[in-house]
């Protein structure tokens, strides 16, 4: 199961963050709140005797829904939620709201400390993965480790905002049905190369029915105005300053290449890789079972760390 647990971000935007596992237990003796992790009650963070908490960071476009899968197995040996960032999911899409990389930010470190979840590990794919490093180096103390899955640090330029302005004006929305979406995100889309259902799936998951049919739960504005702000710019720097360890993970058809993932990995102080086959950029969809395999171990050796 997913509880709700709303939390307050940077300019007071209302961000919906879900927690995946039994939700706190009742005191029987003073009736009131206390959290427990199964085997022992906790006053404060709640913590599993087996790891830290996780929180994990969807990419642009992306719910936290989109974490289903990894949340429960997650939940089975830690505290797991999932965020709903600024603009995206069930939370607040206020239309003067900044969608700069600090607010982004500020509201991971928010959710961070409202939740008592850190130091936690961050687990973030695409945009979701640059403002988990970005925190990490801002904040180390907050950040007890962190996964990277398909985010490139360097910079991507003007033709890539462009290309991705013009992409949203070629959708077919509103969508009549959600089959609809599925196909158009499989197989329709002109960036897709093969047919994809995993990719359908995702962007049906990222649809509310509307009056006149289905239309993504985000603004595209909002989405453009949000990558404006760290796709003219390198993000080398930050990588440099993340001192936990750090595992970046790519899929073999994903749009973080080899080359860059390994140099990624050189920079980090304690970088690791891990590579998924016959995945692309969306890897814990493509491929859930070899996901779980490329970052179950680095988790382990995380939470033994935190048991030690």
């Amino acid at each position: 199961m997913a509880r709700r647990i709303d939390v307050t971000g940077a300019g007071g935007v209302r961000l919906a963050a879900w927690e995946f596992g039994d939700p706190p237990k009742t005191d029987p003796v003073t009736d009131g709140p206390r959290e427990t992790d199964g085997s022992r009650e906790i006053d404060g963070p709640r913590e599993t005797e087996q790891g830290p908490g996780v929180l994990l960071l969807h990419g642009l476009m992306g719910r936290a829904s989109h974490w289903a899968s990894t949340a429960r197995w997650l939940s089975e040996r830690h505290r797991a939620v999932a965020l709903d960032q600024r603009g995206h999911g069930q939370s607040d899409k206020p239309p003067r709201a900044a969608f700069t990389r600090e607010a982004y930010i500020e509201d991971v470190e928010a959710a961070l400390e409202q939740l008592g979840l850190g130091p936690a590990v961050l687990i973030g794919h695409a945009m979701g993965a640059l403002t988990a490093w970005q925190l990490a180096a801002k904040r180390p103390d907050l950040v007890r480790g962190l996964i990277i899955c398909d985010m490139r640090a360097s910079a991507l330029g003007a033709a890539s905002q462009r290309e991705w302005e013009n992409w949203f004006k070629a959708w077919p929305v509103p969508f009549a049905t959600l089959a609809d979406v599925r196909k158009w995100f499989g197989e329709d889309d002109p960036w897709v190369e093969r047919p994809t259902p995993s990719r359908g799936e995702f962007y049906a998951e990222a649809m509310q029915e509307s009056p006149d049919g289905w239309r993504p739960v985000f603004e595209p504005e909002q989405m453009l105005e949000s990558r404006e702000t760290w796709v003219y710019d390198a993000h080398w720097e930050e990588l440099t300053q993340v001192r936990c360890p750090a595992l970046v993970v790519r899929g073999l058809d994903g749009e973080l290449g080899r080359a860059e993932a390994q140099e990624m990995v050189r920079v980090l102080p304690r970088g690791q890789y891990a590579e998924v086959a016959d995945a692309g950029h969306l890897v814990h969809y493509d491929q859930p079972q070899a996901w779980r395999g490329a970052i179950e171990p680095f988790l382990d050796g995380i939470r033994t760390d935190f048991k030690n």
